[in-house]
């Protein structure tokens, strides 16, 4: 049996002889089926013509993304021991380079589309994956490991909490890491929080590649959630995707922008 991969999203799936008929997560509207249909792959498959880039993003935050870019193409962080997001690929590389750097004791995910490879993260290290329980319906693999969280903050350390942001999905969630930028803090955003081309600013979103909105009520109430953080940096999915400093108040004015883009003004 293999734990075949959807090439779309980057979702592995649990062991079976077959590959499934379809990727639940991609037939959802918040993503998609490309043009040539459902494409799987497998770990070994992927590891024949790509590799991952480690990268120190600043003192004590290194970024893991893939190269050529894969799937969603997003690269995962990692701090004090967390895996924030994660990638698909997996190789002796990359575990040595993380070990090296101190390890890995837990994953924490944004949000389903960078549930990846998430079980073979969690068993090569040895670590615990929290999700939000509102996106459960969304794990592919199902595993021990998993550890489901509810409410609206989970606590991991001093320096780290998970903060549902919902949004993009009902349980996306943002990571606060209190001693990033120097000690002014950084929210390691996912995709939950957007910094788009414009690094000055940021977007919120239901859905990205099918440009669907989210509602008014639904940004005041993420605004009003981000005003109660302390923050100064924003890391979003990929690389060089970095809000570097002022980020709180360029995230709150962005989300006035949006409100009053969608009140027609």
């Amino acid at each position: 049996m293999s734990a075949f991969i959807c090439m779309t999203c980057g979702t592995q799936f649990a062991p079976t002889d077959e590959p499934p008929s379809a990727c639940p997560i991609c037939l959802d509207e918040r993503q998609y089926i490309g043009p040539d249909g459902q494409q799987w792959t497998t770990l070994h498959a992927l590891a024949d013509e790509h590799r991952n880039r480690v990268e120190e993003q600043e003192p004590g935050l290194l970024g893991v993304g893939t190269e050529p870019s894969f799937a969603i193409a997003q690269r995962a962080l990692c701090v004090d021991g967390l895996l924030w997001d994660c990638i698909t690929l997996l190789d002796e590389d990359t575990s040595n380079a993380l070990e090296e750097a101190g390890g890995i004791h837990t994953i924490a995910i944004s949000h389903p589309h960078y549930y990846s490879a998430m079980v073979a993260w969690a068993e090569r290290f040895d670590a615990q994956v929290l999700l939000h329980e509102a996106d459960r319906q969304w794990v592919m693999y199902p595993s021990e490991r998993i550890e489901f969280w509810s409410g609206e903050r989970h606590h991991i350390s001093d320096q780290l909490e998970l903060v549902r942001l919902g949004g993009h999905f009902d349980g996306g969630t943002v990571c606060l890491w209190r001693a990033g930028a120097e000690g002014r803090g950084a929210l390691l955003s996912g995709d939950i929080v957007t910094v788009v081309a414009d690094r000055d600013w940021v977007s919120f979103m239901y859905s990205y590649p099918n440009m669907i909105p989210l509602s008014a009520g639904e940004i005041q109430r993420i605004r009003d959630i981000v005003a109660a953080l302390e923050f100064d940096r924003v890391y979003g999915a990929w690389w060089n995707t970095v809000v570097v400093d002022g980020a709180k108040a360029k995230v709150l004015r962005s989300a006035d922008r949006y409100l009053k883009a969608l009140a027609g003004r």
